[in-house]
């Protein structure tokens, strides 16, 4: 079950560009808190500090109780906009949540025991992990933090698919009810194939005498030079004068 987490906010008023421009200048990140069936509220969070919780993976897998003044408002991040270079936060957006309505989430894949499963400790066989997050539904109480993965019992030729992962009770993975062709494989281990390049012995031995003829070249070359000579007119001497 993913934990609570708590999250310092402030309201705030001004919107707009360029009072998110003077936000960020003045350390602090701009951010909204929707849904719930109530009005969208406008927030800000300290920079540095919720720069820090966004490099943590519970930041985007736990409910978390954002704290304004007396008011605490439980919810999940929906979206986050990253600098393209700069170390800094743009944006972010909260939903609010209610215990009583399933929730939506794509939630990280763990997998674990891979080095001491028949597969890993066999030589030349990859294990590939076609996945590493899932997308699951389930009430805010029972949202994971992640998934694990036991792959101890994996050998060469073995495919996990999503329907073999076991699920914390009250999860359930959507895209399983809308068919066989939705159950993807989440893990494969499979035996590397090293290509070896052969010549036919049709090729090497056609290959072999149109070596010797090129050796034999300069023979018949030799030889024919004094062919040539002896054929050549002898030249008639001068007449006398």
């Amino acid at each position: 079950m993913a934990k609570v987490q708590k999250v310092p906010v402030e309201f705030r008023e001004d919107e707009g560009k360029g009072a998110s421009r003077r936000l960020r200048r003045a350390g602090k990140v701009p951010a909204i808190l929707y849904g719930g069936g109530q009005e969208p509220r406008l927030l800000q969070l300290d920079q540095l500090l919720v720069y820090r919780y966004a490099k943590s993976e519970w930041f985007y897998t736990s409910i978390l109780e954002l704290d304004v003044g007396n008011e605490t408002q439980k919810a999940l991040v929906r979206a986050l906009q990253r600098h393209p270079y700069k170390p800094m936060l743009l944006h972010i957006d909260f939903q609010r949540v209610s215990e009583n309505e399933p929730v939506r989430l794509r939630v990280p894949l763990h997998f674990l025991n891979q080095d001491v499963s028949p597969a890993g400790k066999t030589s030349g066989v990859l294990v590939l992990h076609e996945l590493n997050d899932l997308w699951v539904s389930c009430l805010p109480k029972d949202l994971p933090e992640f998934i694990e993965v036991d792959l101890t019992e994996l050998k060469e030729g073995d495919t996990i698919h999503i329907s073999d992962l076991k699920l914390p009770e009250g999860v359930e993975v959507p895209s399983l009810k809308l068919g066989r062709e939705h159950d993807l494989a989440v893990v494969v281990a499979r035996m590397t194939a090293e290509e070896v390049v052969e010549v036919p012995e049709e090729g090497a031995a056609a290959a072999a005498p149109a070596a010797g003829k090129k050796k034999a070249a300069p023979a018949k070359a030799a030889a024919a030079a004094p062919a040539k000579a002896a054929a050549a007119p002898a030249k008639k001497p001068a007449a006398k004068k």
